[in-house]
């Protein structure tokens, strides 16, 4: 009697076992997903960092105010083609 409880526990350690791993395992997985998502939102981050500084200097204004409103220096033609 004292053997098939022993069995009995055994087999149950053993089960508790097994499942503890799977767990194990799949939080590894998670834990590797979640760190590949850092590193992508810290080059994000870097990536805006850079775009940050490069929209407050002097060539981006003139850019955007070419592109977007259409305006020219002073000391520059603007040649439009005839339609």
């Amino acid at each position: 009697m004292i053997c098939t409880v022993l069995l009995v526990l055994s087999g149950a350690l053993a089960m508790q076992t097994m499942r503890l791993r799977n767990r194990q395992e799949t939080y590894q997985e998670r834990i590797e997903a979640l760190e590949g998502q850092i590193d992508k939102e810290e080059a994000r981050g870097a990536q805006l960092e850079e775009e940050r500084v490069y929209v407050q200097t002097k060539q981006y204004i003139e850019e955007a105010a070419r592109e977007k409103l259409g305006l020219v220096n002073e000391d520059e033609l603007l040649i439009k083609p005839n339609e």
